[in-house]
């Protein structure tokens, strides 16, 4: 129960649903324990009236006894009736309370976690796959909302339910009672030993589960590759082999219960012979009636549904502790990146590197290697460098996605790790090398980073995105679905999209992180065009590996396995006949060969 502790805040939070909720169990309860006491008596009354209508055989009398007998057998019956439609009333309320406080308390988790995971840096999400982060906040807080609805209602109904009974039964006959009650500690050991397996299993279902909810996301996302290169059989057979380890886990957890109910049932089902049998001997001995017999039969009944639902119960604490361990995990993870206090609302676009080293913690590669450099504001900086050379660590890093291991970054001559984060990143246009687009409409997509629309500003940055000519081709032109990860489009429009994303924000700083990669030439130099217009007097960080891209850059840094080697203009590096040059030279060379 240790791991459910931490539900206990919510407990509080709703207190006058569960205060309520107990009232209500206790009395549909005490109304259900009440109706066997009114079937002792009648059944003491129907033995009692049948040996009087006996004695009165072949007086007129007789006919009397039977009419009073008879109204007072439908009396005890509209009375039984009675108490239970009462008990009917206070189950509906009790469901009204405890039930909708969980599906109160599973809204808010839900709330918790997304906010939660909202908050937590992007190193969390390079070690974690989506499928188990999915998995928690969906499965994992059901199975808890059963624990805090379901087990709760049940087990404390079943609690009140015990104590009436055994209470009552004690009142009647300490030694029927005594008989009546002793296969229950052969129970409640049963329950012991069975739950622990229970748990373990459930842990068990649980990891499988999200490693199959895992698989089959990623798959799904991926579908465009899997048909390319016609891996469905493939994939068909490692889903059937991850679908069987899940059904192989099931399937122990359902044996272990198969095992557990009928248990139950044969306790109850002893609990009943006892109780005719020893009844039996202390109505001959006179020491209670045959009503009292009735009585105690109907309370085994009455406990024979709340022992079946221990051990449902039971299982639903335990299957909710495996997942609420599951998700404290997560929610116990205190975020890398922490927002600072210093706001800067006007940001001018200053960005300075001193002696910047980075290495990424899931791999342990080190991506960049004492970095020192500065941007001054409204200048148009371009960085270019071989594949892996660091230049999308560069960009995460002014992003402030990771923080350094060891130098500074200053923004406006601030230290970055002391600005607020929502303020900052608020006034950069960000577009990523991996381009993301939601399953929504293009409008929407590109009015993302906007809380309100002002005129005509979606069709003004699809414009200078050089996108609009495309978009205007659709038959619902800006209302146009785009599928998962915006598989609509092609790969130059997807890249163009996201450009007007960032630009319909009007930046302080804009970062293109190597996308302009599947844009043709005119159209790179029309973006190209656009943005010396819109970015003027503001920063714009370029990252590129066409060199075409670059030439008109106020600086070029260039990068070459995490250090900067060159840095200056285009004519300056040129004159300096080293990397950059050579690169020049080669890219030349490529596209004489084309142009061939």
């Amino acid at each position: 129960m240790k791991h459910l502790r931490y539900l206990n805040k919510y407990f509080y939070k709703y207190k006058w649903w569960i205060i309520p909720g107990i009232f209500f169990v206790v009395i549909s309860n005490i109304f259900g324990v009440i109706p066997a006491q009114v079937i002792g008596h009648a059944f003491n009354l129907i033995t009692e009236n049948i040996q009087i209508y006996g004695l009165f055989d072949g007086f007129n009398q007789q006919a009397i006894i039977y009419d009073i007998f008879s109204t007072s057998l439908l009396y005890f019956g509209a009375l039984v009736l009675f108490l239970y439609l009462i008990r009917g009333l206070f189950l509906f309320f009790m469901r009204q309370t405890i039930i909708l406080m969980s599906r109160h308390i599973e809204f808010d988790m839900k709330n918790e976690i997304y906010a939660h995971y909202q908050d937590l840096s992007l190193g969390f999400y390079r070690k974690n796959n989506t499928g188990d982060l999915m998995n928690r906040a969906t499965e994992d807080v059901n199975r808890v909302r059963m624990y805090v609805g379901p087990a709760i209602m049940y087990a404390i109904n079943t609690a009140v339910l015990f104590v009436l009974i055994i209470s009552s039964m004690y009142a009647v006959n300490v030694t029927l009672a005594t008989f009546c009650l002793l296969p229950l500690p052969v129970l409640v050991v049963t329950i012991y030993f069975v739950n622990t397996l229970i748990n373990k299993k459930s842990e068990q279902i649980q990891e499988q589960l999200s490693r199959l909810s895992s698989f089959v996301q990623e798959r799904f996302s991926g579908i465009r590759v899997i048909k390319s290169y016609v891996r469905e059989s493939h994939t068909k057979e490692i889903f059937a082999a991850e679908s069987e380890a899940y059904k192989v886990n099931s399937m122990s957890l359902v044996r272990v219960q198969a095992f557990f109910y009928p248990t139950m049932l044969l306790m109850v089902g002893l609990s009943t012979i006892l109780t005719v049998y020893i009844g039996g001997k202390q109505v001959l001995e006179g020491s209670i009636s045959a009503g009292n017999i009735a009585e105690f039969i109907v309370y085994v009944n009455q406990l024979t549904f709340p022992v079946t639902m221990l051990g449902w119960v039971t299982t639903l604490i335990q299957r909710a502790s495996a997942s609420q361990k599951r998700i404290n995990e997560f929610l116990e993870l205190k975020s890398d990146i922490v927002s600072g206090n210093i706001g800067l609302p006007n940001l001018k676009g200053r960005i300075s590197f001193k002696h910047v080293s980075f290495t990424y913690p899931d791999t342990g590669i080190q991506a960049l290697k004492d970095i020192s450099f500065d941007i001054e504001e409204g200048q148009f900086v371009a960085v270019i460098g071989r594949t892996g050379s660091g230049k999308s660590t560069l960009a995460n890093l002014i992003m402030r996605m990771f923080d350094v291991n060891s130098g500074q970054i200053t923004i406006d001559g601030k230290p970055l790790e002391q600005l607020n984060l929502d303020t900052y990143r608020s006034q950069i246009g960000f577009v990523p090398q991996e381009v993301f687009l939601f399953s929504d409409t293009i409008k929407n997509n590109i009015a993302f980073g906007l809380d309100e629309l002002k005129g005509n500003e979606v069709e003004e940055a699809a414009k200078n995105a050089a996108v609009l000519k495309n978009i205007l081709d659709f038959e619902l032109k800006f209302e146009t679905m785009l599928g998962e990860r915006g598989i609509t489009l092609s790969g130059g429009q997807k890249q163009r999209v996201s450009i007007a994303r960032a630009l319909i924000r009007s930046p302080r700083i804009l970062i293109f992180d190597d996308c302009l990669s599947a844009v043709d030439t005119r159209t790179e130099e029309e973006i190209l065009n656009n943005l010396g217009r819109i970015m003027q007097g503001r920063t714009s960080i370029l990252i590129a590996h066409r060199i075409s891209t670059i030439k008109n850059a106020d600086k070029i840094i260039v990068l070459d396995e995490g250090r900067i080697i060159e840095q200056g203009t285009h004519n300056q590096l040129i004159n300096l006949q080293g990397i950059y040059s050579e690169m020049y030279q080669n890219q030349l060379l490529e596209e004489e060969k084309h142009s061939q």
